[in-house]
């Protein structure tokens, strides 16, 4: 299915990928785009550039967790702002600004990846650029605050998804398809599910 086809329009533009550190958004996120030939952006990335290079730790430690979240919030703003196609994996934090979810579900298929504790142990743990798990003592203490995180979390990614897709165990290119899928069967946005970070909804598809 290409993007022609998929992104019929009664639908948003784009796709965004939204989930925990680890649970794959950047690697399906590549897949996905090639599949269903759209651009493939990470804002991760995006902020790297724009930050002359920076990496994202070294962000985090000369300017805090607040200048990183104001990067994202632009890397958000101009992806969801983009007239062609895109396939966009976000930051594990991107949902906790409601800014940054107002811009991906008005302009985005916004699909949660999600993962178990065990494998985004297996796919972050030993990532030096995860600044939340820097400085873990043990792999006791990083699965402690990827619960942490994740219990936090948790409710902001299910509020803005429109799908939910899980990762653990499964191959990348299977992931991308199945998302192909739930995107193309979609409601219209003609007929838009209300954005309310109070609330939690079931797994699968939300609206």
């Amino acid at each position: 299915m290409t993007s022609r086809g998929l992104f019929a329009s009664s639908l948003p533009c784009h796709i965004a990928l939204i989930g925990f550190m680890g649970s794959g958004k950047t690697t399906v996120g590549a897949i996905l785009a090639k599949q269903i030939g759209a651009r493939f952006v990470d804002t991760d990335s995006r902020i790297i550039d724009a930050a002359d290079g920076r990496s994202i730790p070294t962000i985090f430690a000369e300017e805090g967790e607040a200048g990183f979240r104001e990067r994202e919030a632009q890397a958000v703003a101009d992806a969801c702002t983009t007239e062609t196609p895109l396939v966009i994996a976000t930051g594990g934090g991107v949902v906790l600004r409601e800014e940054n979810v107002r811009c991906l579900r008005d302009a985005c298929s916004v699909v949660w990846l999600t993962a178990d504790v065990n494998a985004v142990l297996a796919r972050a743990g030993r990532d030096p650029n995860r600044p939340l798990l820097a400085g873990a003592k043990d792999v006791g203490e990083m699965r402690t605050r990827i619960l942490t995180l994740l219990g936090e979390r948790g409710p902001h990614y299910q509020a803005a998804a429109h799908l939910i897709v899980d990762t653990t165990g499964r191959h990348p290119g299977a992931i991308a398809r199945e998302i192909a899928r739930k995107v193309a069967r979609r409601p219209t946005a003609d007929q838009p599910t209300p954005h309310n970070p109070s609330t939690a909804a079931a797994p699968g598809e939300i609206g």
